[in-house]
């Protein structure tokens, strides 16, 4: 497979996942500042998303307040902010237009209605039709996205990349949507492991479509403990951490060439880590703190992927 299409497959699905992932980090912040009773503190939920997206700087200097007007415009339908939902669905539509001849047609089809539909949303049509309602439209695009996807497409190397990028994306965000709760009430490390806020930890697990599972596998009151350890190293979890790099790691083994030894060989560290990891010593260490190493890792890795397997397209460009 050409380098370009390799690298155009795993930034469409980065692309949808991404558009899906600020859906839900956008939704737990809307969540919980219906919570807040403080006039005065009704808008701090909103610099999370803008802290754990890095998009508090360019938003800063736009905006002067950090309100959730100004943030739902921003990280939803800003068409000059590059991570913004309505971006996200644009530049998955415009990749997808890339590998026609790759993908399959239902597809093309998903990712070219959701781009037609997100050019009709304004911000009134987004306030008619109801903030939540929006979040779990984006959701349901991306999930019918990915349903055509293994219906549909041949078991080859363009479906491992569309995987690759999936699973890279998602394990960053899970890490990024568990870290809304620390940005929030910015907690030192005894307070994590603390009392129990019991709306706002089901409020995360609801975005990442987690709660249900949590009851399944705990059956007991939502603790900050095990709601991290279920995101985190649980493999039977799609969303968690571990299942990703699970998934991340048996992929570069598949597509892996004379380049892409280390990309594998750090996969297979943090995939050990998550392996082998434990809880105790994750809160003891500082969740903040672990999440913060986790991402750099993946940052890591993401750029051995590129230089591994997408670096010849530059080269050739030149």
């Amino acid at each position: 497979m050409l380098s370009r299409t390799a690298s155009t497959l795993y930034w469409m699905s980065r692309n949808v996942e991404r558009a899906e992932n600020t859906a839900r980090i956008l939704d737990v912040a809307y969540r919980m500042s219906l919570l807040t009773k403080d006039p005065d503190l009704q808008d701090q939920e909103w610099f999370a998303p803008l802290n754990i997206t890095g998009t508090l700087f360019p938003f800063s200097g736009r905006h002067a307040i950090v309100n959730s007007k100004e943030v739902l415009h921003f990280m939803a339908l800003d068409a000059d902010n590059p991570s913004s939902i309505y971006s996200c669905a644009k530049q998955a539509r415009e990749n997808a237009r890339a590998v026609r001849g790759t993908i399959t047609s239902e597809m093309w089809e998903v990712l070219n209605g959701t781009w037609l539909e997100m050019q009709n949303m304004d911000e009134d049509r987004l306030y008619a039709r109801g903030i939540s309602s929006f979040f779990d439209w984006v959701k349901e695009r991306s999930h019918l996205f990915r349903g055509v996807t293994f219906g549909t497409i041949r078991r080859d190397e363009a479906f491992q990349f569309h995987r690759l990028g999936s699973y890279m994306e998602r394990a960053d965000n899970t890490a990024r949507m568990l870290d809304v709760k620390y940005h929030v009430l910015l907690p030192s490390v005894e307070d994590v492991g603390g009392a129990v806020d019991y709306y706002q930890w089901s409020a995360v697990l609801r975005s990442v479509s987690a709660f249900e599972s949590y009851r399944k596998v705990y059956r007991d009151i939502i603790t900050p403990l095990k709601v991290a350890e279920l995101l985190i190293l649980r493999d039977d979890i799609p969303r968690s951490i571990r299942f990703c790099y699970r998934d991340v790691y048996e992929i570069l083994c598949t597509v892996q060439n004379r380049s892409s030894l280390e990309a594998t060989r750090q996969a297979g560290e943090i995939y050990a880590a998550l392996q082998f990891g434990t809880m105790q010593n994750i809160f003891h260490g500082g969740l903040h703190e672990y999440l913060t190493a986790f991402l750099e890792s993946s940052n890591k890795l993401g750029n051995e992927i590129d230089k591994a397997f997408f670096a010849p397209t530059l080269t050739t460009s030149m």
